[in-house]
């Protein structure tokens, strides 16, 4: 992936061997100090080093290969020029100062190579050492103590006294007061709507108040109230129905102009997940390579925020029930665009980026009216608008099963059950699947339809889709919920598919001999997945959005943790730490190309890189959709990835005329 010596690095030496050779001999011949050469040699021959990088790493010569030709040349015949003047005017030959210059760019080149490789084995080693072979999924409970768990769920409070005018901010609905780590500020906990508690259970959110109020922005939010999975981590943090609030970090480099936005949508199913988890503080988008602003937020999950209470008695006072989370997302979008200027942030250029749930939901807010320019820029990874219902069958039924489980018959009943007795309804209602609806009203009833008559124009994608995602899944669900999905995605599956489709499938699987059947369906669910992912890219590009594709083809280091979201996210983040964390090793340099690539999206430049652009890294040119730029441990490379996403064909046309057509669920 990344050469550590290059022929750009030896010829720069051409230039800085005889800075440092003539500048050390010479004023000895003169008779000067020992020490004195040794100052010369090193200063001028330093500045010659930087001077000829200078000019060999230039974009200009990188980019233009007869150019960058011209500039070898010169620098080898300037040393022959030199070596032979040095030879006739004072004897002095300077090969050995360009052996010596060589010595000095190998042999560093050559350790870094072997400590970094030291570095990852003994983290990996670590990793498999707690982890072993996977199969219990992400694992926090020995990485947690009771005062980190404490510190965790602390609660931010009105301030009434003094408070430090330097880390406050003023916005239309408070004053918040942050802390700085480093030389990044952060906001956390801060309301973007009233809390949907009370009378206000299952309501759209309503605005905030205009308030001059000073508050704590020290403490993250409560988490939504959600499903607590095995390997989920906010089962160790507080949970409430009070939490719309969002969190903050500002890079603290000065500039001129407002900083690009980027906002985080968490990662999930509908049922569990938040801004809290460790994986969406990404802290590497505020340094000052990025200098961004970045924000992530909570909504409301499962049964407080997708469900459909129109035939259940007092239901018609509820019409908005059946996608309050998406709700939600909007009025966090919107409360961003109204004051983030504040924070320094530009409201006119927000780049949302999405994993799993959150990529779902940024895939129906595309199209979405009431989300119409409140972002410009959309990363979207694993999630594709198939994973919403196109009836509201299954809400309504969720909303039945929540009666019969809670006893009740009436909203009014509904609404006096405490959060505790809800909580409890929806841990065990979690198969039943609450996820958004395409109503037809906040959302098309169509939304690959949409996409196709330009709903989502004016949007700039990347849209990733993983080759491993089925085993993160369920390293945070747990087996024994992971099999149970399967089994019902695959029936669901089977059920849209035409009569000669479904024959291949059943084919396909009478044949398969590869992998266990449980294992090869949830294979197959991934595949039709990824499938509508690609159509989706397919239909946003015929209508005119830049739509760039990637696949995420990286072997796990733990085949059972599989590799998708928590990698992507760790990778784009540079997130070493959290990245251990989920059973990983972040590559430095695939982080660095990735994070090159992040940069250039949200700055709006051309999503390419030129030769050495990165020192070592040869150019990648990502190129718009159908072609996908490959990740892999290996390399990165640009090709056409419609034919490796599954290998029953008839699937591929299946989903083609799916995507042309109203979604069957």
């Amino acid at each position: 992936m990344k050469n550590f010596l290059t022929i750009d690095e030896l010829m720069t030496a051409f230039v800085s061997a005889l800075g440092y050779g003539l500048s050390f001999e010479i004023p000895k011949i003169l008779g000067w100090e020992m020490w004195q050469c040794v100052i010369l040699c090193l200063l001028i021959g330093g500045a010659l080093d930087i001077l000829s990088g200078k000019i060999v790493f230039n974009e200009t010569v990188q980019k233009n290969s007869a150019t960058k030709k011209l500039i070898f040349f010169v620098f080898v015949l300037i040393f022959l020029v030199t070596q032979y003047v040095a030879l006739e005017l004072t004897g002095l030959s300077m090969y050995d100062y360009l052996l010596e210059q060589y010595m000095y760019i190998i042999f560093p080149a050559i350790f870094g190579l072997a400590f970094s490789a030291i570095v990852r084995w003994h983290r990996a080693r670590k990793i498999r050492k707690r982890y072993g072979d996977g199969s219990k999924g992400f694992l926090y409970e020995d990485m947690l103590n009771e005062d980190e768990v404490e510190r965790y769920n602390q609660t931010n409070k009105i301030i009434t006294g003094d408070y430090d005018k330097n880390l406050a901010v003023k916005t239309k609905t408070g004053i918040f007061v942050g802390f700085k780590e480093k030389n990044v500020t952060y906001y956390l906990g801060i309301p973007y709507a009233q809390p949907p508690i009370g009378k206000l259970r299952w309501k759209a959110p309503e605005p905030l108040p205009e308030s001059d109020a000073v508050f704590e922005a020290m403490n993250f939010g409560a988490s939504a109230i959600q499903v607590e999975h095995e390997g989920s981590i906010l089962k160790h943090h507080k949970q409430s129905e009070d939490c719309l609030t969002l969190n903050i970090g500002v890079n603290g480099k000065k500039t001129q102009n407002k900083k690009p936005v980027i906002v985080l949508f968490h990662h999930g199913d509908f049922s569990y997940g938040g801004a809290a988890d460790p994986l969406m503080y990404a802290e590497g988008l505020t340094t000052d390579y990025f200098s961004s602003v970045v924000v992530n937020f909570n909504y409301r999950l499962g049964i407080f925020g997708f469900i459909d209470f129109t035939e259940v008695q007092g239901g018609e006072n509820f019409p908005d029930a059946i996608n309050l989370g998406l709700l939600d997302q909007i009025a966090a979008l919107k409360w961003i665009k109204e004051n983030i200027s504040a924070f320094g942030g530009d409201p006119d250029n927000v780049t949302v980026m999405g994993f799993e749930s959150g990529a779902i939901s940024i895939s129906l807010l595309a199209a979405c009216e009431q989300a119409k320019g409140l972002f410009k820029k959309a990363f979207i990874f694993s999630g594709n608008p198939d994973s919403a219902y196109s009836k509201t069958e299954v809400s309504k039924s969720l909303a039945k099963k929540l009666l019969q489980e809670t006893s009740t018959t009436t909203m009014e009943e509904l609404q006096q059950l405490s959060t505790e007795r809800l909580k409890d309804a929806a841990q065990k209602l979690w198969q039943n699947t609450a996820a958004p609806t395409c109503d037809g009203k906040l959302i098309p009833s169509d939304v690959f339809a949409a996409y196709r008559d330009g709903k989502a124009n004016g949007i700039e994608f990347i849209i990733g889709i993983p080759s491993n995602e089925r085993k993160v899944f369920k390293s945070f669900i747990g087996e024994k919920n992971f099999d149970d999905v399967i089994e019902k995605f695959f029936e669901e599956i089977l059920s849209d598919l035409d009569d000669e489709t479904a024959r291949d499938v059943e084919n396909y699987f009478a044949n398969q001999t590869k992998l266990p059947e449980l294992e090869a369906k949830a294979k197959f669910c991934e595949n039709w997945s990824a499938l509508c992912t690609y159509f989706g890219a397919m239909l946003l590009a015929a209508a005119g959005n830049k739509v760039h594709l990637m696949y995420w083809n990286v072997k796990p280091l733990i085949e059972n943790l599989g590799s998708g979201t928590v990698n992507v996210m760790s990778a784009f983040f540079a997130d070493k730490q959290t990245s251990q964390m989920y059973g990983n090793v972040v590559d430095p340099v695939m982080a660095e190309i990735l994070q090159k690539f992040l940069k250039k999206f949200v700055d709006g430049q051309a999503l390419q890189l030129y030769n050495n652009e990165i020192k070592g890294v040869k150019a990648i040119d990502w190129k718009n959709f159908p072609k996908a730029l490959i990740v892999s441990e290996k390399n990165f490379r640009c090709a056409e990835i419609e034919n490796d996403l599954t290998e029953i064909k008839s699937l591929i046309d299946f989903a083609k005329r799916l995507c042309k057509t109203p979604a069957r669920k």
